[in-house]
């Protein structure tokens, strides 16, 4: 398991990523998924954060 900072490192990567897509979100959402404890405020704040730039995404 990594650590809370480490996952959050791999996050901004992948969302700033310029040509991010779909697969890059489900990157993002597994990453959250598998490395973080599903009471970590981290992984709630996260996943928000990801719904929110999907939602953005599918608008463009």
């Amino acid at each position: 398991m990594l650590t809370e900072s480490t996952v959050e490192i791999m996050f901004r990567r992948l969302m700033n990523d310029p040509n991010r897509n779909e697969e890059t979100f489900d990157k993002a959402e597994e990453l959250l998924e598998e490395e973080l404890r599903p009471e970590s405020p981290l992984r709630h704040r996260l996943s928000v954060e990801l719904d929110e730039l999907r939602s953005l995404a599918a608008k463009d």
